[in-house]
């Protein structure tokens, strides 16, 4: 059932059990009858808390095995980006770490060191704007999950939220892995935890296979380039494709260590397998974010804590993976594309029973010709001209 959200774009576990109870199609995957009463949203919610995360991953697992089996994972060159989920917890419930006290009592308390002793609504917000704005994850946390941080999403809004990076196979589009950190975590930090996710899921994925393929590229954006990430992959032996930003002239006095990897990554950025890279990250790793958070109904989580959002992720990416072995099966990867080859399929079917139609007619025109003469009238005068007589020859 937890397929389904992505299968269908529903985002809550509600909607999945509706959904669940309103199709017959869904009941027939589910191996459910007509008669057969549905889980509940209570029940899919209590048995995902009940299955432990790995047993998510050993799922995960057997889909990428799937994968390596129909040549639709490799791992040699991956691809590392993030992006933000707005997390299932507002603003205003935001708690001070130190005092406990709300976002509105801290105003209060504010506008009355200020000189205002009853201070309303709007005094408040005109407060509110005119100060510093300091809402640091140092000093605030949300009291209903504690693992939503604040943070600017991509729309300019402030809002608590998740942060969650995939490693997706450049060669193929396959997710290899899929991590969850906390949304104010910079990207030279969370890749570690991604990197090594993505190293294991590879070597465990290809437990059946006589030769496998190590990881040996990882392409990345500039928000991921540090000389500590440039002297990491050097250290694992793995080549690095990270966009590197204009910081002008370097130092390297004080990392001399990090000159050798940062002026290798420079070489291969700049040539012609480097830009490609890029190229091929950009369409991979964001198709998979729009498949999965857009589409898939992610983008805002229905769940709370890191352990039981990555839980409905990691189903919803399996997803995503068995969408490639199905592409590959039957040629299209969508409903739509199913239904166009359909139409193309029965526009062919016509044209050749249309075909064959008029090479019959052909055959037995002249006969047609002979039997339309004979049942006109004497009243009835038609000039036959050698236009005529040739369409007429040919059916129509």
């Amino acid at each position: 059932m937890l397929l389904l959200g992505y299968f269908e774009g529903i985002h809550s576990e509600r909607g999945i059990a509706w959904r669940a109870t309103d199709s017959l199609a869904i009941r027939s995957f589910l191996g459910l009858g007509v008669n057969d009463a549905t889980p509940d949203h209570s029940t899919i919610s209590r048995t995902r808390r009940l299955i432990d995360l790995e047993t998510h991953r050993e799922v995960f697992t057997w889909v990428q095995q799937r994968l390596v089996e129909a040549e639709l994972l490799t791992g040699k060159t991956i691809a590392i980006d993030a992006t933000t989920l707005e997390a299932n917890a507002a603003m205003r419930s935001i708690v001070r770490r130190d005092t406990g006290e709300s976002y509105q009592a801290f105003l209060t308390r504010l506008a009355q060191a200020s000189g205002i002793e009853t201070p309303t609504r709007d005094e408040l917000a005109r407060l509110d704007r005119k100060r510093k704005k300091k809402t640091s994850n140092k000093d605030w946390t949300n009291p209903f999950d504690p693992d939503a941080t604040v943070t600017k999403m991509k729309d300019g809004r402030t809002h608590l939220a998740h942060k969650a990076e995939h490693a997706v196979d450049l060669e193929t589009g396959a997710v290899v892995a899929v991590t969850l950190q906390g949304a104010d975590e910079g990207d030279t930090t969370t890749i570690v935890e991604t990197l090594t996710a993505a190293a294991t899921q590879i070597e465990a994925a290809q437990q059946q296979v006589d030769d496998p393929q190590p990881l040996e590229e990882v392409v990345a954006d500039k928000g991921y380039h540090s000389n500590e990430t440039m002297v990491d992959l050097d250290a694992v032996e793995i080549r690095s494709y990270v966009a590197e930003p204009d910081r002008g002239p370097r130092d390297w006095s004080k990392a001399p260590e990090a000159q050798a990897p940062v002026y290798g990554n420079r070489r291969r950025i700049r040539g012609a397998r480097g830009r490609r890279l890029m190229r091929r990250r950009g369409e991979t790793v964001e198709r998979s974010f729009a498949h999965v958070y857009d589409t898939g109904g992610m983008r805002r989580t229905h769940l709370r804590g890191h352990t039981n959002i990555l839980k409905r992720i990691l189903i919803h990416v399996s997803g995503f993976n068995l969408g490639l072995i199905m592409r590959q099966m039957i040629g299209v990867g969508t409903p739509r594309g199913l239904q166009d080859r359909a139409a193309v399929l029965i526009a062919t079917l016509w044209v050749f029973m249309g075909a064959t139609q008029r090479q019959l007619a052909a055959i037995w025109a002249p006969h047609r010709l002979i039997t339309a003469m004979r049942q006109l009238t004497s009243s009835t005068t038609i000039l036959f001209n050698s236009a005529t007589m040739a369409t007429c020859t040919t059916g129509c």
